[in-house]
């Protein structure tokens, strides 16, 4: 009788988790009319066992608050919401979508919120209630991000929640809150990179350095609409504790940019960026002195160790000489009041 009770009780569940029936993702599509958008870099997934896998690589979002990035009509929104989110916020920056989510909205029974807005200046910090924080040294909230974002929105904004990660605001004033996201799959390949390998470069030092980081799985292109010329990776992203270069997010970011400026030359040549030509020669020579770093390594040779000790050396050198930090090389104008980058990670 036990047994009975408890299955009984595991359909119960199941059957309070399941939406009412509709239509798939791919004939709510068609019935709106909806297209993908090529210059905003859209491509929907509508492959249900797809869509649940990525929710599932996320981790256990059963009674946890979801956030979802650009939910386009609404296929991982779905799966999130069969897999007992307690709560699904979406911000979706495209009107079109509307009608698709508003339907989900009604199918939620409450627990689907819509925001409609651009995720790149959207402050996620008013939807997560305080009830869910956690210190950041304890035990991650319940409370994730994912979402399936076009290309040319992913890359740039990972580095803005790095430097969110950073200084603890956004979601993260609620702790280390967890991310699930996609990109092109050499974008995913170059995030996870180790030390030597041919995909090696800065966007590998920056998300490494603030964040544990996992190519979870790949998609392939065809399982898009409209197909796109390449695979897509799912990357999970935990933030640390520490992270391993425990400086400044601005002075990190730039060390790390002007040594993998030329990332086919020895790390010097780029580290000269960071001084000015009259003190190029004598500086570069005493911060890899000091660092104890090998000046004759390639950038995607260094360790994320050589990198700290380099950054290290750099911050002690502008305490010394804090004029140095405002340092805007004719080369290359290498300090910017706010950096953008492209769907592959390059500065733009």
């Amino acid at each position: 009788m036990a047994g009975r009770a408890g299955l009984t009780a595991k359909q119960a569940a199941a059957a309070h988790l399941r939406l009412p029936p509709l239509p798939s993702t791919r004939d709510l599509v068609k019935l709106y009319k909806l297209r993908a958008v090529k210059q905003l870099s859209q491509n929907f997934l509508m492959d249900h066992k797809l869509t649940s896998k990525i929710v599932r690589s996320s981790g256990r979002v059963r009674d946890c608050h979801v956030c979802e990035v650009g939910p386009g009509p609404g296929g991982i929104t779905r799966s999130i919401l069969e897999q007992g989110a307690a709560q699904l916020t979406v911000i979706e920056k495209d009107p079109r979508f509307l009608p698709t989510l508003e339907m989900l909205k009604d199918a939620s029974k409450g627990k689907l919120d819509i925001e409609l807005g651009d995720v790149l200046s959207f402050n996620m910090e008013k939807i997560f209630s305080s009830d869910l924080r956690q210190p950041w040294d304890g035990h991650l909230p319940k409370i994730h991000l994912i979402g399936n974002l076009p290309f040319n929105v992913a890359t740039p904004l990972i580095i803005r929640w790095l430097k969110d990660i950073s200084l603890k605001h956004n979601a993260w004033v609620n702790g280390r809150v967890c991310m699930t996201l996609t990109f092109q799959l050499e974008v995913a390949q170059r995030m996870v990179a180790p030390p030597g390998h041919v995909q090696r470069c800065r966007l590998s030092i920056m998300c490494q350095n603030w964040c544990h980081v996992v190519h979870k799985f790949t998609i392939p292109g065809r399982a898009f609409v409209p197909k796109p010329d390449v695979d897509v990776g799912i990357v999970h992203f935990i933030p640390r504790i520490e992270p391993q270069i425990p400086l400044d997010f601005g002075l990190v970011e730039k060390v790390i940019r002007c040594i993998f400026s030329f990332r086919q030359k020895y790390c010097k040549r780029g580290a000269g960026l960071l001084f000015p030509e009259s003190q190029r020669d004598e500086l570069v020579e005493k911060m890899f002195t000091v660092a104890d770093v090998n000046p004759t390594l390639r950038p995607f040779q260094l360790a994320l160790s050589e990198f700290n000790r380099l950054c290290h050396t750099y911050a002690a050198i502008l305490e010394q000489q804090p004029s140095l930090e405002k340092f805007n090389s004719r080369e290359r104008k290498i300090i910017k009041d706010d950096v953008d980058y492209d769907s592959d990670g390059n500065e733009i």
